[in-house]
């Protein structure tokens, strides 16, 4: 079950986190940075819940790490514009890489095909 996957748990967590944060960007930074990046994760939780259902996960794993890598430039972006501080990309960013150490070895997981 899905629920009991640890790196939909983390990512479930992580995207609760973040729209809070979200949440006190400028108004003017509402409709583009930040919705954004909440977009991006939802897709990257999205490619989550897909994978685990696909009988052949390569491709929808694929679209995960695209989207988790798409999802580390707008965090560090927003860290750049100053719209978060330097506490919070840090520990966003580290959620972020934990969160690919999981897809990363699923991903290594689904392709290694035994000699």
């Amino acid at each position: 079950m899905i629920e009991d996957m640890k790196i939909f748990h983390s990512t479930y967590e992580f995207i609760k986190w973040l729209h809070t944060l979200l949440n006190k960007f400028p108004k003017s930074e509402k409709y583009t940075m930040a919705q954004k990046i909440e977009n991006t994760s939802l897709n990257f939780l999205e490619s989550i819940i897909q994978s685990n259902n696909d009988f052949d996960k390569k491709q929808s794993l694929q679209k995960a790490i695209i989207e988790l890598d798409k999802l580390r430039i707008f965090f560090r972006l927003s860290k750049d514009l100053q719209l978060i501080s330097f506490e919070q990309y840090e520990y966003g960013s580290n959620l972020i890489n934990e969160i690919g150490r999981m897809l990363g070895g699923w991903y290594k997981k689904c392709i290694y095909i035994p000699s």
